[in-house]
């Protein structure tokens, strides 16, 4: 259930490596459109006539959107004393995203790299991070089970899809529920944990050839479960932390749903709140779960567009509609998140050059 990572640094470097991932993701994406005989110049057309005013306003539900999902976060973190304020949650959200977009594993990256920030930071124990982090995804996929389901229901009034596009909802709604129900369940099995402890710290001393001892790493490895299975014992026994936290991912997807909802407007073609419900759930749906799917290389946006044309959006438009969305919610999250990160990173090395200067 842990991963103990050493890292000596881990500030990414802005390098065309690092930029690999979304430039391809930007050429599969006109790839799939190209191949689907989408035309491109109807496109570029569509998107002159956007409503500057309203996608401005888009924009700005994008940033009350990640503000909202870090006070989400910083409730779970409140209760069990990790010492983080609203403002720092809210940027090392930012370094995260910014560190989810670079490394093709967005479904832990960005949590692993908020796990060294707090940790490093002596902000609180690994245990409390980890089970904080932890449990605010099992909540999050919880809500996105919820969105699904809302989804679904709205269609169906609504009779906008085919039942095969709602089976196909229906069973990944199915399949995010039983994967929190199992995660939820085999995080209150201390001795399945100690177990996986022992295992790995053998495997560990082995591959190290002596020069970790079995008995150090047990040690650690065994504290650090200790305090995990502590946490979210607090967590189960006072479900305030949790229904203050699930309140405010309420919140963050009221934000997030916006977006594209504003962006549908801004073009001057308004769509159903069903249509939005379903693509973003399934598009999250399927980032959320950590199987280590490079998930910013065009995928997302051939989902989106294709889930808008099956639910009768034009497909020059759903394209259209598609690009503006992930310029908010991909390129300019990328860019902050490089800010906010050279930020973090650079405020301690000029705060010391700032002393030096003194002496």
């Amino acid at each position: 259930m842990f991963t103990l990572v050493v890292m000596d640094s881990t500030k990414p470097k802005l390098t065309w490596k690092t930029l690999l991932f979304p430039l391809i993701g930007l050429v599969a994406f006109f790839l799939y459109i190209y191949l689907f005989e989408v035309d491109i110049l109807s496109i570029i057309e569509t998107a002159k006539t956007t409503n500057l005013l309203i996608f401005a306003v888009a924009i700005g539900c994008g940033f009350l959107e990640i503000f909202f999902f870090a006070i989400s976060w910083h409730s779970l973190t409140r209760h069990l004393n990790i010492k983080m304020t609203i403002k720092k949650a809210y940027l090392y959200l930012w370094y995260s995203i910014y560190v989810d977009i670079l490394v093709p594993a967005e479904s832990i990256s960005g949590e692993v790299i908020r796990t060294y920030l707090l940790t490093r930071d002596k902000c609180g124990s690994f245990g409390k991070v980890v089970a904080s982090l932890f449990t605010h995804r099992l909540l999050g996929m919880a809500m996105n089970v919820l969105i699904l389901v809302l989804g679904v229901v709205l269609l169906s009034i609504e009779a906008q899809v085919s039942t095969a596009v709602l089976n196909v909802i229906i069973a990944v709604a199915v399949a995010i529920a039983s994967l929190t129900i199992i995660l939820a369940a085999l995080s209150s099995r201390k001795t399945l944990t100690l177990k996986i402890v022992n295992w790995v710290s053998k495997i560990a001393t082995k591959i190290s050839m002596g020069k970790w001892t079995l008995l150090k790493l047990k040690t650690q490895a065994t504290e650090i479960s200790d305090n995990f299975h502590d946490a979210m014992v607090e967590f189960r026994q006072n479900k305030k932390p949790l229904l203050e936290s699930l309140l405010y991912l309420g919140v963050t997807w009221f934000f997030s749903l916006c977006v594209p909802y504003l962006v549908f407007w801004s073009l001057g073609y308004p769509v159903s709140w069903s249509v939005i419900l379903v693509t973003a759930a399934i598009v999250l749906a399927v980032k959320s779960i950590p199987v280590g799917i490079p998930f910013e290389v065009g995928l997302p946006e051939a989902t989106m567009t294709t889930l808008y044309f099956s639910m009768g959006i034009p497909a020059e438009l759903a394209a259209t509609a598609t690009i503006l969305t992930r310029l908010i919610t991909l390129w300019l999250r990328f860019f902050v998140g490089f800010s906010v990160q050279q930020y973090i990173e650079l405020k301690p090395v000029i705060a010391h050059e700032c002393l030096d200067g003194k002496n």
